[in-house]
């Protein structure tokens, strides 16, 4: 029961990504809600479905957007992976992993997607995307990074509550 929790947390942030959040946007970049929940969620101690929780969240991102289903899915895996690493090496700075993993998967996911895009045939300077698009997404990733890990923890320890040792 406590691995069900994902459907409806993921399903209400593929949601408000696509109503809410890609419309308050920075110039041209938007918050990536859902990246920073998977994020936040890996980065948890008693986490042991961030996988299943990139997988799940990878699928669902690649129904309302237009592209590859594969692109936002590697974006999601490597996301958990690199907070898998950090997690190991930061356990005692959690926030600082936040900042860090946020940082690197946004920057993997939008170079990731704008090369798909040039691929596709769809050309826009790479100078334009990075500072019109990239950077402003990514500074709004770093704004809801803390309240996210918060919600996310206190979600983590509902879940998985910590045992009591007598």
């Amino acid at each position: 029961m406590r691995h069900l929790v994902a459907f409806p947390i993921l399903a209400l942030a593929v949601i408000l990504q696509s109503a809410i959040v890609s419309r308050i946007s920075l110039l041209s970049g938007y918050a990536d809600l859902v990246l920073i929940i998977v994020i936040a969620w890996a980065l948890q101690e008693r986490v042991e479905t961030a996988w299943h929780w990139a997988v799940l969240a990878g699928s669902m991102y690649a129904f309302v957007t237009g592209l590859p289903w594969a692109i936002p899915l590697a974006g999601f895996l490597v996301a958990v992976l690199i907070a898998r690493g950090l997690q190991k090496r930061i356990w005692q700075a959690p926030l600082i992993a936040m900042f860090t993993v946020t940082f690197l998967a946004s920057l993997f996911s939008h170079l990731l997607s704008y090369t798909v895009i040039n691929i596709i045939g769809a050309s826009m300077p790479f100078g334009d995307a990075f500072s019109l698009v990239t950077l402003p997404s990514i500074l709004l990733n770093l704004l809801l990074a803390i309240p996210i890990f918060w919600l996310m923890r206190d979600l983590a320890q509902w879940v998985a509550p910590v045992e009591e040792e007598d």
